[in-house]
């Protein structure tokens, strides 16, 4: 291992994709909403950072940097084939990625999981960052390349589209 900024970074590519693939391909999952377009998503941006893994292992925080090369793929991507998509009348319970929404029982995690699936990709993007990946608004904002009131905003509508969609009127909590 070698230390990059104050992150103990794998010296290879394959051990640094060993240790935090499964983490991107979650990321991409939520952002794409099924496990095929999540690996497509993942290899994309893996299959272009290999070839520049020397530069990007020595990045101050590799993992930040791998994960706006996903949030890219993945953007690139929808735009490439949001035509194409069909998307489910309804997600199986065995594609159900665990952690946040584990509280709920199974029709509130496909009705939370719908309304996911409903808001406007950029809305979804800062939704996911912040409440999946838990990042910070400046973090979020460095990933996508928006200012950080562009991405509270954007956290904002789609937090409040996804209350409506529960039927909860409570007040946002995070600030």
């Amino acid at each position: 291992m070698d230390e990059v900024g104050a992150r103990a970074v794998p010296a290879s590519f394959d051990d640094w994709v060993e240790a935090r693939g499964p983490a991107l391909l979650r990321l991409a999952y939520v952002l794409t909403g099924n496990a095929a377009d999540a690996e497509d998503v993942v290899q994309d941006a893996l299959s272009r950072a290999l070839p520049r893994w020397d530069r990007i292992s020595r990045v101050e925080d590799v993992d930040a940097y791998v994960r706006r090369m996903v949030v890219n793929a993945h953007t690139s991507w929808w735009r490439k084939f949001r035509r194409r998509e069909s998307p489910a009348a309804e997600v199986r319970p065995e594609g159900v990625v665990a952690g946040p929404g584990e509280g709920l029982g199974a029709d509130e995690r496909h009705l939370l999981w719908a309304a996911c699936q409903a808001l406007p990709v950029d809305q979804r993007t800062a939704v996911v960052l912040r409440y999946y990946e838990q990042l910070e608004y400046g973090e979020i904002a460095a990933l996508t390349g928006v200012r950080e009131g562009t991405v509270r905003s954007r956290v904002s509508r789609g937090i409040a589209v996804l209350r409506d969609a529960m039927g909860d009127e409570r007040g946002e909590r995070d600030g």
